[in-house]
């Protein structure tokens, strides 16, 4: 194996690099550049299946659904499957139990407590599967807050558009071109849909089912009945963004007022005890000296 990864041997063959010029006229050449590599997680998921089958079940119930996965997988923007999310996971636990067992083991050499790898194997476990998922839930959580402040942005240059007298679909397509904002990606990805040949009123509303944000899920409401029935926009998406910045300011006041103990520790633990001891040293160092 060591011997294989020396430059001179892993040099590509004059037949790998002839191949992709003579496609069209060598049937050798197609059958060698579509070969593909083997897998070897996927053949290990085949033989393991009828046991994981079994074990399905009680997997859901601790780690949560399949489908609560893919709609965070969704709303995270990640490549990645389900399968591909329990796989990492699955990874994640079995590192956590490895080192949760050699803590156990240098704990139970030192203190003779033969219950301490084991109780550490399943407590380093549990925490690598639950690493897993909050890193996943944060990213979505992350990716939606990002969504709902650029929302009332993306709203308002609907609007204009819409007042300016292009329709729906190029007003869909401008906003998915201008910058790199998440939910501007989702847009131009509903521009291509539409683009490939579903209906606009279909892929806005595969859309909203799959993003599942409740600021979005109303937008594309208006969006699709503005389509079916021929109604004005313009004014409904102005509105919109209004309330928009409405809600982006209440939950800012809510967050403020859920973060106010935690504001009052480094005043409470910090800054008072600091300046109490600057105005008593003084005092104590005359009171030391003069006595």
């Amino acid at each position: 194996m060591l011997v294989s990864l020396v430059p001179i041997l892993r040099r590509p063959l004059l037949l790998h690099r002839v191949a992709p010029y003579v496609l069209d006229v060598s049937p050798g050449a197609r059958d060698l550049l579509a070969r593909r590599r083997v897998d070897p997680a996927r053949v290990l998921g085949v033989v393991a299946s009828p046991v994981g089958d079994r074990l399905a079940p009680l997997v859901h119930a601790v780690l949560g659904a399949p489908d609560g996965i893919r709609l965070r997988l969704r709303q995270a923007a990640a490549s990645e499957t389900v399968s591909d999310f329990r796989g990492r996971q699955l990874r994640w636990t079995v590192l956590g139990a490895a080192v949760g067992a050699a803590l156990g083991v240098v704990g139970a050499v030192q203190q003779g407590q033969l219950a301490l790898p084991a109780g550490l194997a399943l407590l380093g476990a549990a925490i690598g599967a639950a690493a897993v998922d909050w890193l996943l839930q944060r990213r979505a959580k992350r990716r939606l807050a990002r969504i709902s402040s650029e929302l009332p942005s993306i709203l308002e240059f609907l609007s204009l558009s819409l007042a300016a007298g292009e329709g729906l679909q190029d007003a869909l397509r401008r906003v998915g071109a201008a910058g790199r904002s998440a939910l501007g990606s989702e847009l131009a990805g509903v521009v291509a849909r539409s683009a490939a040949g579903e209906s606009l009123s279909s892929a806005l509303g595969a859309l909203a089912d799959e993003l599942g944000h409740p600021g979005v899920t109303r937008s594309v409401e208006q969006m699709r009945g503005a389509i079916e029935r021929g109604t004005p926009l313009a004014q409904t998406l102005q509105a919109q963004a209004l309330d928009a910045r409405d809600a982006a300011k209440r939950d800012l006041l809510e967050a403020a007022g859920r973060k106010e103990i935690s504001m009052l520790v480094p005043l409470v633990f910090g800054l008072l005890p600091t300046t109490v001891a600057f105005a008593m040293w003084p005092g104590i160092h005359v009171l030391q000296v003069g006595f």
